[in-house]
């Protein structure tokens, strides 16, 4: 009889008992807050412009309505306007980001490893970065031309700062224990670059690529203005002259759909790379 009630008070308060496992909440529900945040914000945002165009009662030259401006955006893409010159500076930012990121991430590596050199080098790269991209921009497009070369050097100039210092300061980041560890376990540097320091300082540096997606649409836009016959940036410059402010529109709603669709890819890549993280 002691034995039957010591098990039913023991089945009382769950003892012996599984715990009940609770059930993960589906992707929609982890997510909705951000799939409804940014068509939300859109919708609000052409909502203002709207009620401000309309109480304002101002010309298309002066601020044109939103019908007005995806009208014109539907136009100057289905004469093909809009993909040959999205084109040229989709290759400008491409090609800038290539070569800033590259260059960046390769110095910052070294001079993160080394101080002394750091010391050298670094009042001589804050120096040049002092110096603002629109202005090196015109001798750029004097010394190598209109073409798409001198709209890249501007673009990877415009990146190479930032992810520079972020790169620094991630491999710095890497915990001194764990490179112990790994000198204990006697990995070489090639090991310990791959193992240890690019996975420690990962978020550090796609951080970095996140600034730097977006101001290589910067960049790009920076050297159109200065010298080009093609891109989103001359295209731009050409509706200011002709006041086809709707066609400034247009072209700027596209770079911003461009930056924000770089923005987004490197935030998927942050999530897939850093999964481990969570």
């Amino acid at each position: 009889m002691q034995q039957l009630v010591k098990i039913s008070s023991a089945k009382s308060l769950g003892v012996g008992q599984r715990p009940a496992l609770r059930k993960r909440p589906s992707w929609w529900h982890r997510h909705r807050l951000e799939v409804l945040a940014l068509p939300g914000g859109i919708i609000l945002l052409i909502g203002l412009w709207a009620l401000v165009v309309a109480a304002g009662d101002y010309p298309a030259f002066i601020l044109p309505g939103p019908t007005i401006v995806f009208s014109e955006l539907i136009e100057i893409t289905l004469n093909g306007t809009l993909w040959q010159h999205a084109q040229a500076t989709l290759l400008e930012i491409v090609g800038g980001l290539a070569l800033g990121l590259s260059t960046a991430t390769l110095l910052g590596y070294l001079l993160a490893k080394s101080p002394l050199l750091e010391r050298v080098a670094g009042p001589y790269i804050v120096a040049s970065q002092s110096i603002p991209a629109v202005a090196i921009a015109p001798l750029l497009v004097i010394w190598l031309g209109s073409g798409k070369l001198s709209k890249i050097l501007i673009c990877a100039l415009v990146v190479f700062f930032p992810v520079l210092v972020n790169t620094i300061v991630g491999i710095r980041s890497v915990d001194q224990g764990l490179k112990v560890l790994m000198r204990s376990l006697r990995a070489n540097r090639w090991q310990t670059f791959i193992i240890l320091e690019i996975p420690a300082a990962l978020p550090v540096l796609l951080g970095g690529l996140k600034i730097g997606v977006t101001l290589s649409v910067i960049g790009a836009v920076v050297g159109e203005f200065v010298g080009a016959d093609r891109g989103l940036g001359y295209l731009i410059s050409l509706a200011k002259g002709l006041f086809d402010t709707p066609l400034m529109f247009a072209a700027l709603i596209v770079l911003g759909l461009i930056s924000l669709t770089l923005y987004l890819i490197v935030t998927g890549l942050e999530r897939w790379l850093l999964a481990w993280q969570r």
